[in-house]
């Protein structure tokens, strides 16, 4: 990692963005966190351990590295005190090296509460987490939020909390029929987080620009993957925040001449979780086989089996194109290993080509496939380039000529050691 650089996932979120973020964080002064929240799931392995993270950055697991997260993220406290109590048990020291924007909204539990009502009422489900997320980012453009640093004045976050509950509660109540929400329950509870989020509460996007401008290297993480960004993923079957390359300036306040590389997250095959179109998706016998493969094709946030499919090169050269990116990491490759035959969705035979506008028009395209030779050869323990059987570096070119940028990572499974790194 030569400069500051953005990892983004090239799909639909669980591309391994974790592991490829722990391992650029060796070569960087910082990382930080810009959208997302706690439905976002990131696992870590590393010397025998693993760790699963939602909120910290996954810089964390490197002691001594600064880690920020930004005002992008919508911040649950109950959630990111748990992981911090998690992260500390392991042996990692958080205090002193986690600095958190207090322009972040806060997800409050009757975000939750009406992000579950809303996903019950059957007809029209995103599939979301259930975590809060899309009710937090509404109140967020509504100006309706309520803000971390509104924790330090705790009246005002009283008189937020209590004109928030006004609307909440008559939604729910009247439009959900379900409980509402409590606010003396919620008074309660919150009284202990301005004591406990106090410390880490910085001026992030100063502190940022400080460390950029001495020539220190940051690392900026997103969450999920660009087809489940709010304005170019597969609408509505998105999250609430912008999850590609730009929202790291506006999530965590720089500029873009801060960013000096963009580098995508693909697995050498696709997957998804929750409803939407998926194009190149497997029937269920062939999902099923990658799968069990895998060995953890499920979401590490609800537990839901992945959606899995080819490598659908159209949707990952859209990804290059709305990120500007120029260099890409390719996830999971030993998990073809054996495969007889492998294909890459190349067309979805749209007049003009290109890539839908609609998620109706995605829902109903014809895939077109390229098919190439698998390789016998297990891949799992190869760490370099030269040494992958023929067919596989066939495969990748491949991806690399019909994406148009380089592949400069190749991972070979879950532990750090487990990677191919291209000069």
């Amino acid at each position: 990692m030569k400069k500051s650089t953005v990892v983004i996932g090239a799909q639909w979120g669980d591309e391994g963005k974790g592991k490829i973020v722990d391992l650029l964080a060796r070569q960087a002064d910082a990382v930080a966190r810009f959208q997302g929240g706690a439905n976002a799931g990131h696992t870590v392995k590393a010397n025998g351990r693993e760790f699963v993270l939602h909120l910290l950055p996954s810089g964390i697991v490197h002691p001594k590295k600064p880690c920020f997260i930004g005002n992008g993220v919508v911040l649950d406290p109950p959630s990111l005190m748990e992981e911090i109590a998690q992260v500390r048990s392991q042996g990692i020291k958080v205090d002193g090296r986690l600095k958190i924007s207090p322009l972040a909204n806060l997800t409050m539990p009757y975000h939750k509460m009406l992000d579950k009502a809303r996903e019950a009422q059957g007809a029209g489900a995103i599939g979301t987490t259930g975590r809060g997320i899309g009710p937090s980012y509404i109140d967020k453009v509504g100006r309706l939020g309520i803000r971390v640093g509104d924790l330090l004045q705790f009246d005002v976050f009283a008189q937020k909390l209590r004109e928030n509950l006004k609307e909440k509660n008559f939604l729910l109540k009247n439009y959900y029929k379900v409980s509402p929400a409590s606010y003396e329950a919620i008074i309660k509870e919150y009284r202990k987080y301005p004591a406990l989020l106090k410390p880490y509460m910085a001026d992030v996007s100063l502190l940022l620009n400080q460390l950029m401008a001495s020539g220190k290297k940051v690392l900026f993480e997103g969450a999920q993957g660009t087809f489940l960004d709010i304005d170019f993923g597969t609408y509505p079957f998105v999250t609430s925040s912008s999850t590609i390359s730009g929202g790291a300036c506006t999530g965590l306040g720089i500029g873009p001449g801060s960013v000096g590389s963009v580098l995508l997250v693909a697995k050498a095959y696709t997957t998804r979780v929750g409803n939407g179109p998926f194009p190149a998706e497997f029937d269920p016998k062939m999902a099923d086989f990658i799968r069990r493969r895998a060995g953890d094709e499920f979401g590490r946030t609800t537990g839901r089996p992945r959606r899995c499919g080819w490598f659908d090169a159209v949707m990952v050269k859209r990804a290059v194109q709305v990120n500007g990116a120029d260099q890409l990491a390719v996830t999971k490759l030993d998990v073809l290993d054996g495969m007889k035959q492998i294909k890459i969705a190349v067309s979805y035979g749209i007049k003009g080509g290109g890539y839908p506008w609609t998620t109706e028009e995605l829902s109903c395209c014809r895939v077109k496939y390229i098919t190439l030779p698998g390789w016998d050869k297990p891949t799992g323990g190869i760490r370099s380039y030269g040494q992958l059987p023929a067919n596989a570096k066939k495969y990748l070119q491949t991806i690399e000529k019909l994406t148009g940028v380089k592949i400069s990572i190749v991972s070979v499974g879950p532990d750090r050691e487990a990677t191919i790194f291209r000069a």
